[in-house]
């Protein structure tokens, strides 16, 4: 049952690139890697000793993981409550962010594959098909063009769409659900590893969603073992900063409409299960920028509240609020895009930097929301992530009425997960749930 020599090295490979990332000093680390014997002792040993490696005396950057550091890192203005929606108001914006979520990550999934896109390569497909702007399904003619498509494309392209395909972004808004409707805002990391377990088939997991569903799995055949699975995500653990977690943080924001600071706390508890620095972040800014899309008064207004929510020193801070300032200055969405694409290229789709600029691009330009979650899905990089989580801020910014029906039609009604053990096929009824989570917040 142990990992092979060659995945752990890989894994531990993987490991010290991220440290680098984050400012750590690992020098010689590579090399000292590579020397070391195939023996699980010395494998083990090291991947211990990247854990405290110090950072280096020039980094700029405080990011702690841990949410009172956080907190007290963040902005001390930042709103705990905002506005005041009726228990009516506030599950029918829940309505049109979570059915606007399902149709941006179906708009995105066709064209979600490696190589990931830049907007120029979706615009050159789409105006070959004389289909640019976006403003439709993806067309399998366009798919035709494109040159590469993803493996769910017969479920998502306009013309064979009959229901909301699985997806991982909607498993996990899903997922959240069902730890708030089964435990409340009081939900623990044990509760995600036993929800995890039921219900999350291993392949349709990546990096360290996977890494720790295989991690609870090991454990899980020594039941009355104790385990402490705070550290889990800090030993073995490459991609700690990708948009994993990210793609968690909608139900959570749903849950907690005009009550960021719950909402990114919340989503913090969550992605800190894997995730750690910007890799926590991202799930905090997007929770509570659902929360708060409804009493802004205007698009930019929402991820300049969000931001309150991460640290200020961090490089996620930085990077967003440089991103707001340069969407800010754009004369409409293609300028925001390249503002954004060539300051940021080098992180590409699920790095969450250049992602969570073209958010700020989106939510600013949109006209509508079908408009919004074209206009995500135009400028490329993890399309049906971002496609889904522009369709949440959107919907909850918009409110009812600003989706047209053309784009819930296709499915006829029905949802399928990939979820193990989750029967519920009906997008009311599903969307009905999601909308009572406000109110079983106010319940607590």
């Amino acid at each position: 049952m142990l990992p092979s020599y060659r995945v752990l090295r890989a894994a531990l490979a993987g490991v010290i690139k991220n440290k680098d990332q984050q400012g750590h000093e690992v020098a010689d680390l590579a090399e000292q890697l590579e020397r070391l014997p195939d023996s699980y002792d010395a494998l083990s040993e090291f991947s211990h000793r990247l854990v405290n490696l110090p950072l280096r005396e020039d980094w700029p950057y405080v990011e702690p993981s841990d949410l009172d550091a956080i907190r007290a890192e963040s902005d001390p203005s930042r709103p705990l409550e905002l506005g005041s929606l009726t228990p009516e108001q506030a599950a029918a914006r829940v309505e049109t962010a979570f059915l606007s979520s399902l149709c941006g990550c179906v708009l995105g999934k066709p064209i979600e594959e490696f190589p990931f896109a830049t907007m120029d390569d979706v615009r050159a497909a789409l105006e070959k098909t004389g289909e640019w702007p976006l403003n439709d399904y993806i067309s399998e003619k366009m798919l035709d063009v494109y040159g590469r498509r993803n493996i769910s494309w017969t479920e998502t392209v306009r013309e064979r769409i009959a229901f909301v395909a699985p997806d991982d972004d909607i498993t996990y808004t899903i997922m959240g659900m069902l730890l708030l409707e089964n435990h409340g805002t009081a939900f623990t990391k044990d509760d995600i590893r036993k929800l995890w377990l039921d219900y999350l088939p291993i392949h349709q997991t990546w990096g360290p969603e996977r890494g720790m569903l295989l991690k609870a799995g090991l454990e899980s055949t020594v039941p009355d073992q104790q385990h402490n699975i705070e550290t889990w995500a800090d030993i073995l653990n490459p991609g700690d900063e990708l948009c994993g977690a990210l793609i968690r943080a909608d139900a959570y924001g749903y849950a907690c409409l005009g009550k960021p600071e719950l909402a990114a706390g919340l989503a913090w508890r969550d992605a800190s299960w894997t995730h750690r620095r910007t890799g926590v972040y991202g799930p905090m800014f997007v929770a509570a920028a659902i929360a708060a899309a409804p009493s802004a008064r205007n698009p930019l207004d929402i991820f300049e509240t969000a931001l309150k929510f991460v640290p200020q020193r961090s490089r996620f801070y930085h990077i967003v609020a440089d991103s707001l300032e340069e969407i800010g200055r754009a004369t409409d969405w293609i300028d925001g895009y390249y503002r954004i694409h060539h300051k940021y290229k080098e992180y590409f789709a699920c790095c969450v930097y250049q992602e969570v600029g073209t958010l700020i691009n989106t939510l600013r330009f949109a006209e509508s929301i079908g408009d919004g979650i074209c206009k995500q899905v135009s400028q490329g990089n993890d399309t049906d992530s971002f496609g889904a989580t522009s369709g949440s801020i959107l919907g909850a910014y918009f409110g009812p009425g600003h989706l047209e029906p053309r784009w819930l039609e296709p499915f006829g009604g029905r949802i399928v997960t990939s979820m193990g053990t989750f029967t519920e096929d009906s997008i009311e009824k599903l969307t009905k749930r999601m909308a009572a989570l406000p109110g079983l917040v106010r319940a607590e």
